[in-house]
């Protein structure tokens, strides 16, 4: 039975539940509820109140429901025969999810943006509270459950990994008018650009319970990540809201490999039963392979590169290790089956990928033993962290190119003059071997995301200063195939403390 209950929401500006009746009418902007994370559904079918019965929820009244992760509610900023709008806002307890006993989200912290953003945990709120629309019931109505009505949704702060391309790509084959607004990531600092946050809104003729399941699977996708730990279930979910729509749909595995945290196994058999053929799922595109370098496409280097890396940890007999920009695990899972490392840390400052690395590593089924010797923690390199202190060895692999070169000298005295490892491996591009690649145009760095890429001679006198500053003595290895004009496509630098 729902939980009903009247409420004031503190707000600004501040929302009664009196300013509901369907005689009073009143808009208020997805943007004014706050910090809370707010989706609209309007509609100007007649009479627009009709929306009520859709969605089970009585224009007339303000409703809260407990969820394992905060509050939902649900009102109605306008309620008139003519237009229609119904808000469903989360209030999402952070604090509570790292703290509850039963969160397993050992990977949040306190200040994260999932309070703030439509996120995975605004697909479970349509599920539990719009669950009777999203199945496409309607006792009073059932006519109407069928019919194709004007319909426009708004998400006031949606993330999506690929900006607004990404949400057209997913939207905009459903039938759906998309509206996009980019959100600065300092509106004090426009030279810093938009954000990967954008208010979208969707108007199309269509069914509520079609938009309910859309916005369902969709959301999770665009953000790239879910709260929960995702098995086979999740596959049941995805065919069960995606039956009628998914299946043909051009970005379908791209869909179900997002929904599904990028386990594979899962992706391919939700495919297989959304085509109920042995249709095989395609491979990632370069584009989506975030971590890999777009020209770099032989895995082999790649693979090079963590083996050296390897090769000179375990020649300095280091036993305590953190990988400083570890993403998604790959040198961790190395470390992990050598016994002589004894302690392994990986930090990144994405989230995203700490939980990809948490899901490769399985470390939820890992022996207690096993798991006792490596952790995951969310930081930043451009700030000091006693958490950095006390290792043998620090790994930085394709790492700092990633700065942008005014916040190199923050990342220097962070790790060599507080951190201070032993050792240092630390491995980044080398630009002169760039003109060996084809696909790579000329003057192009070989990733969007690098800041800047170094030539050998620029590498060399960038370590020799931090060597003679911070008290290091330093030596240079290539990785990978040496071409006799532009060396290695890869550059070492280890740094001994003298």
């Amino acid at each position: 039975m729902e939980n009903r209950k009247t409420i004031t929401l503190e707000t600004e500006p501040a929302i009664h539940p009196r300013v509901y009746r369907p005689r009073r009418q009143r808009t208020v902007g997805a943007t004014e509820a706050g910090a809370q994370v707010i989706l609209t559904i309007s509609t100007t079918h007649e009479p627009a109140t009709d929306l009520g019965y859709l969605l089970h929820k009585h224009p007339d009244r303000t409703q809260s429901f407990d969820l394992a992760f905060g509050q939902a509610h649900v009102f109605y900023p306008e309620a008139s025969s003519d237009r229609c709008t119904a808000a469903l806002l989360l209030d999402v307890d952070s604090v509570g999810l790292v703290r509850g006993p039963k969160s397993g989200a050992t990977l949040f912290e306190y200040v994260s943006d999932r309070p703030y953003v439509a996120s995975s945990f605004m697909s479970v709120a349509i599920a539990q509270v719009l669950g009777t629309a999203l199945a496409g019931n309607c006792r009073d109505r059932p006519e109407l459950a069928n019919q194709p009505i004007p319909l426009e949704a708004r998400l006031s702060a949606l993330p999506s990994r690929g900006g607004e391309e990404m949400v057209r790509r997913l939207f905009e084959p459903l039938g759906y008018e998309v509206e996009t607004v980019a959100h600065e990531l300092d509106p004090e600092m426009p030279d810093w650009g938009d954000s990967r946050y954008l208010t979208l809104t969707l108007r199309s003729e269509t069914r509520l319970r079609d938009l309910l399941r859309h916005l369902y699977v969709l959301v999770p996708v665009l953000d790239n990540r879910k709260h929960y730990w995702v098995a086979e279930d999740e596959v049941d979910k995805l065919v069960s809201k995606g039956e009628g729509w998914l299946a043909e749909h051009p970005d379908r595995d791209l869909i179900a490999r997002r929904y599904l945290k990028h386990r594979r196994g899962l992706a391919r058999r939700a495919v297989e039963r959304l085509t109920a053929a042995e249709e095989p799922l395609e491979e990632e595109t370069e584009d989506e392979k975030e971590s890999e370098d777009r020209p770099e496409r032989d895995p082999g280097l790649h693979e090079q590169r963590l083996g050296a890396v390897l090769s000179v940890l375990r020649a300095e007999r280091a036993r305590r290790v953190i990988d400083l920009g570890c993403g998604e695990g790959k040198l961790l899972r190395l470390l992990l089956k050598d016994p002589q490392f004894e302690r392994i840390v990986g930090m990144d400052v994405s989230l995203r990928s700490l939980e990809i690395a948490e899901d490769r590593l399985n470390l939820d089924r890992m022996p207690e033993a096993k798991k006792e010797r490596i952790r995951l923690i969310h930081g930043s390199l451009m700030y000091r962290d006693e958490r950095l202190s006390g290792f043998d060895a620090a790994a930085v692999v394709e790492v700092v190119e990633h700065l942008d070169p005014p916040r190199l000298a923050a990342f220097e005295r962070v790790l060599f003059e507080h951190a201070r490892p032993a050792v240092v491996v630390l491995t980044t591009p080398n630009r002169e071997y760039n003109a060996r690649f084809e696909t790579l145009p000329e003057g192009h760095l070989r990733h969007r995301d690098h800041r800047f890429e170094w030539t050998r001679d620029e590498f060399s006198d960038w370590a020799r200063a931090i060597a003679d500053r911070f008290g290091y003595a330093v030596r240079f290895l290539p990785v990978g195939p040496e071409d006799p004009e532009f060396g290695a496509p890869s550059q070492m630098g280890v740094l001994t403390r003298e």
